[in-house]
């Protein structure tokens, strides 16, 4: 994606500002450094969960699109659809988010950066 920091420079500015601000993250697969996709596992408090994948829309701009699995209480199933996703790309990041508002986090540091 050009014209944007490195996958690895944001993951790690993600990381920071979830640990920050008392919520959890971590990497369940890292991916290529400088251009590798990133894939969101969004935990909330009640039990669900949203994945999104960070992506271009139709005039270059960054943004979070929500994907995987329907159901957002199946853990199994989004556990499966993210590593059938790694084992097609081995590039891809997966970083798993725990905290209040974890898609505020994500948009405001992954689609801005």
């Amino acid at each position: 994606m050009m014209g944007t920091l490195p996958s690895g420079i944001l993951v790690s500015a993600l990381l920071k500002r979830v640990n920050d601000s008392g919520g959890m993250g971590m990497v369940r697969a890292r991916g290529d450094a400088q251009s590798g996709a990133i894939l969101l596992l969004l935990n909330e408090n009640n039990g669900t969960s949203k994945v999104m994948e960070r992506a271009l829309d139709l005039l270059g701009k960054v943004i979070l699109v929500e994907t995987g699995p329907a159901d957002p209480t199946d853990a199994i199933a989004r556990e499966a659809y993210w590593r059938r996703r790694r084992d097609r790309d081995p590039d891809l990041w997966v970083v798993e988010l725990d905290i209040p508002s974890a898609e505020r986090f994500a948009a405001e540091t992954i689609a801005s950066g």
